[in-house]
């Protein structure tokens, strides 16, 4: 059986491909490096994080992107002999505006190594390949109007694309508008028995997220929408395990069975705060004898029967990583993780100070996604803080403007000391802890989540009768999609695309250089 979410945490806008026996799903990253997460499996019950595929400024630059901007719904395809990736970053997206530069990039293997990218356009986002089986090649993307008096989603567009020099040919082509739901974005477009089949989202990212299916006999249409509705929400139904279901991709497998990639989300309360973030489940297909893809009931079940392929398990996570390079689970904010702040050697992630909390250009956080509501995520820090500009720690983390820090730093005489603060909404708290540390001593910093409760607890070497919890009760849902979302004077500020990570943090304020060791990081889920 297959159990969704088959990808956990904030794994969304996937778009699933099957190469040979392999299957492979490509889900967006935002801020995060590297762009663009992979994870392979060959009987869809098994899945193998293989890291992200923009993990060089070379390939991608996210230096100053603002939260939940950067890599938005990648497309991810398979044609003579190559990886085709199709992707957006986000630059702007507040205040009626986006700025919204696409590119292509190819590669022989998905692991690499990949080509230039090279720009196509900016009229919209979320875009997808489709390659026909003439031999010619479609860029699919949706196209936004920024004009106040529009709507800024003004259709799925289709332009050729030429594979052999990697640009675009003619004019692009409206082929759709979407369903009455609105909000059509997330095109992909398949082709079977003589029909073209267009796939999108629509209904937007929250609760009334969903997925329609439309198709046509010629290419530019028209496309015929689905008369039973919907190939996917939960948006009738809030008392579903799974809730935001939508935005599609389809695959075929060796077996001749169907399956459907799509976004789903476990709030903590029915249509509650999503801490998890976006997710990515897979839902079986079938067919009509008149030819429409379904979904049972259209809606999305938490265990469905998985394809007649043979099984193929994949070894498990550790639970500690002691930092013998950095492993696929790890992401960098930002900026790649680079040699002149990060250093990754057996039993040593040593992190150079980067910039505040609110820094977009240089910030050194490493941190991993939160993939269950009970978890609890510890490390070793060694750190010699020298002025109050100076702080280390443990993170968890959503975006700039929401977070929990426990950390080292120094007080006023440069003793060092232990304490806390969390950010919501962009609104600073320094709780009343303050603990005093030896000099040069190691100390354990542990975050345990606990649902919508976050507890911060501390052990040093020379302690026995630790770990000590800290008095501090904080709220988890804050990062949550739901919570970073922002709106002023009717106008978006910041959106809330990803999920809550945990992370390793260090600040240097004053520029003058100061570094922090951390000796491993254990992640581990409660199943109780």
């Amino acid at each position: 059986m297959i159990h969704n979410p088959v990808l956990r945490g904030f794994e969304p806008d996937p778009v699933i491909l099957r190469v040979g026996d392999d299957f492979y799903i490509a889900t967006s990253t935002f801020e995060w490096y590297p762009g663009v997460r992979i994870h392979h499996s060959r009987d869809l019950v098994n899945w193998r994080a293989l890291g992200g595929v923009l993990d060089s400024r070379h390939l991608l630059d996210l230096t100053g992107v603002p939260d939940s901007g950067g890599i938005w719904a990648p497309g991810l395809s398979y044609a003579d002999g190559l990886f085709h990736l199709v992707f957006t970053v986000v630059d702007t997206y507040a205040e009626g505006w986006k700025d919204l530069p696409n590119y292509v990039t190819t590669a022989p293997s998905v692991q690499g190594p990949w080509s230039d990218p090279v720009p196509l356009h900016g009229r919209g986002f979320d875009v997808s390949l489709f390659h026909d089986d003439d031999g010619r090649s479609w860029l699919l993307n949706m196209r936004f109007d920024w004009r106040p008096d529009r709507d800024m989603f003004a259709g799925i567009e289709l332009q050729e694309y030429d594979r052999g020099t990697g640009s675009l040919l003619g004019e692009p082509r409206t082929i759709s508008v979407g369903t009455a739901a609105g909000v059509a974005e997330g095109p992909h477009l398949y082709k079977k028995d003589g029909w073209y089949y267009l796939v999108h989202a629509e209904g937007g990212t929250g609760y009334e997220h969903g997925a329609a299916v439309a198709r046509s006999r010629d290419l530019f249409g028209p496309y015929q929408p689905d008369p039973a509705g919907p190939l996917l929400t939960s948006r009738h139904d809030p008392s579903l395990e799974l809730q935001k279901a939508g935005h599609c991709s389809l695959v075929r497998t060796s077996t001749d069975e169907w399956y459907a990639a799509h976004i789903t989300a476990r709030p903590y309360a029915e249509r509650g705060r999503c801490v998890l973030g976006r997710e990515t489940a897979l839902q079986p297909v079938t067919w009509t004898e008149d030819g429409w893809p379904r979904i049972k009931g259209g809606v999305p079940a938490v265990t469905v029967p998985a394809p007649a392929l043979a099984a193929a398990p994949v070894p498990p996570e550790p639970v500690t990583d002691r930092f013998d390079g950095l492993g696929p689970q790890w992401s960098t904010l930002r900026r790649p993780p680079t040699p002149d702040w990060i250093e990754a050697a057996p039993g040593r992630l040593r992190l150079h100070g980067g910039q505040s909390p609110v820094g977009r250009r240089a910030p050194s956080l490493v941190a991993r996604r939160v993939t269950a509501s009970r978890c609890t995520f510890e490390t070793r820090l060694t750190f010699l803080p020298r002025t109050s500009d100076h702080l280390a720690g443990l993170t968890a983390y959503y975006n700039t403007r929401n977070w929990h820090y426990l950390y080292v730093t120094a007080e006023d005489d440069g003793s060092p000391v232990l304490t806390a603060l969390s950010c919501a909404a962009g609104e600073l708290t320094a709780h009343p802890v303050r603990i005093p540390l030896r000099p040069g001593l190691p100390v354990v910093l542990r975050a345990e989540l606990d649902g919508p409760a976050l507890r911060f607890s501390y052990s040093c070497d020379d302690d026995e009768t630790g770990p000590h919890s800290l008095p501090l009760d904080l709220d988890a849902t804050v990062l949550s999609d739901e919570h970073a979302d922002e709106f002023h004077d009717g106008q978006l500020r910041v959106l809330g695309f990803t999920g809550a990570m945990l992370g390793l943090w260090a600040q240097d304020l004053d520029g003058t250089g100061v570094h922090a060791d951390f000796a491993y990081a254990t992640y581990q889920e409660d199943h109780a």
